[in-house]
């Protein structure tokens, strides 16, 4: 495409498609109660339901995200936030059980393997130099706003209709997504990699950029942590809310958007300070206390609701803290004409821990002996040595700052 195009524009506008496509983004972990209640599921049965939509992204996305060095990323979203849609509807009026709902779920996985990365890579492809990491920032940003809502957005719609329509209003949402960037968004060629890059998924060229390897091993622990987080703590707040007395300020649901909105802010916020004081240090810090409140919050629940709703705030804090300073390091330590391969790395990385982390913490729950204080307390102590390996990695591959990152 010819002739300048807003920076500001681009970000917007992707941005924008971004919170529709993810408004249907965490409802079935709002309504994961429902769902063990109803068709008598295991807490491994519902960690597989949850663990799909994962699987799917991992397996999927080095493929759509490394496209996106060859095709226009714009083409790749479409379809897949179609493939989105029709997971969230389909789930809405077909799902009856374990399998079916697996099934839908792995469909959703590919729908946003194509539209998470490449919407991020499309952007990127506009954006350039110390703007970037801010875009990747307000990238971040809109996705993790509406995947706040969509806790509440579910939950109150369920109340009011029933599931069905709790699930569904996100397979909507994501019709508008394809509109908004199908008639906004720029088409653009992308750069074409040299003959030495030329290899679809050849992923040497990548691994041997220590700065970029970095974060996105960080990057594989802290979604294992985050995803295993988002989706059992509407379900942890239930067994919290159900063995204390008393009528709550905020039910579960309203505490999961609370907390997700607030790490929005966080990751945000988490990014300026990151360049501030130097990305890897920040990251080291926040890792550092997220492994303490890992270690402590399960067992809050043999306390209060009102503690266990208040540790959940402040772990979701400081877990989406260094989110985009993860995600904004690789992308900007990525060799250009590698851009694409880069994020798929990274985010294969990151979303092979994002499918393990909550089918291991629905096995350890079953293992503990089902859903008790100190089942809950071990399930989430589990991420403690999680993250150590990520704190690890950025110790020992000690990667990079960023253009207008203060150095160390």
């Amino acid at each position: 495409m010819a002739g300048f195009v807003s920076p500001i524009r681009i970000i917007a506008i992707i941005c924008t498609a971004q919170v529709f496509a993810q408004v249907g983004a965490f409802a079935v972990p709002a309504l994961l109660p429902t769902f063990i209640s109803r068709w008598a599921l295991s807490g491994t049965e519902a960690g597989w339901i949850i663990g799909a939509f994962y699987l799917s992204y991992t397996l999927t996305v080095p493929v759509l995200v490394s496209l996106t060095d060859r095709t226009d990323p714009k083409r790749i979203y479409l379809g897949a936030v179609l493939l989105t849609a029709i997971a969230a509807l389909g789930f809405a009026t077909l799902a009856d059980g374990f399998w079916s709902a697996f099934v839908f779920r792995l469909i959703a996985g590919v729908g946003w393997a194509g539209t998470y990365m490449p919407g991020l890579k499309a952007m990127s492809d506009f954006v350039e130099g110390p703007q970037q990491s801010r875009g990747v920032a307000c990238h971040a940003a809109s996705v993790g706003i509406s995947g706040a809502i969509s806790f509440i957005v579910a939950s109150t719609i369920a109340s009011w209709f029933n599931w069905q329509w709790g699930i569904g209003f996100g397979g909507a949402c994501a019709l508008v997504a394809f509109l908004i960037i199908a008639f906004l968004l720029p088409s653009r060629e992308p750069h074409k990699p040299s003959d030495k890059q030329s290899k679809l998924l050849d992923f040497r060229p990548v691994l041997r950029n220590r700065s970029a390897l970095a974060y996105s091993l960080g990057y594989c622990f802290h979604t294992w942590e985050m995803n295993a987080f988002r989706a059992w703590v509407v379900t942890f707040l239930t067994f919290a809310l159900a063995t204390s007395s008393g009528t709550p300020q905020l039910a579960p649901a309203a505490i999961a958007t609370v907390l997700s909105l607030a790490g929005v802010w966080a990751s945000v916020s988490g990014n300026e300070f990151a360049r501030r004081i130097g990305r890897r240090r920040f990251i080291i810090c926040v890792m550092l206390a997220s492994m303490l409140v890992a270690g402590v919050i399960g067992f809050s629940s043999s306390v209060s609701y009102e503690l266990a709703a208040g540790l959940c705030i402040v772990y979701g804090i400081l877990i989406w803290a260094d989110s985009s300073s993860l995600t904004a390091g690789a992308v900007g330590s990525a060799v250009p004409g590698q851009r694409g391969a880069t994020m798929a790395m990274h985010s294969t990385l990151g979303y092979a821990g994002g499918f393990v982390g909550p089918l291991v913490m629905g096995a350890i729950l079953d293992l503990s002996g089902g859903e008790s204080a100190v089942a809950w307390g071990i399930a989430f102590a589990h991420i403690t040595l999680v993250m150590a390996l990520g704190l690890l990695a950025m110790i020992v591959l000690r990667p990079k700052d960023l253009a207008g990152d203060r150095n160390d």
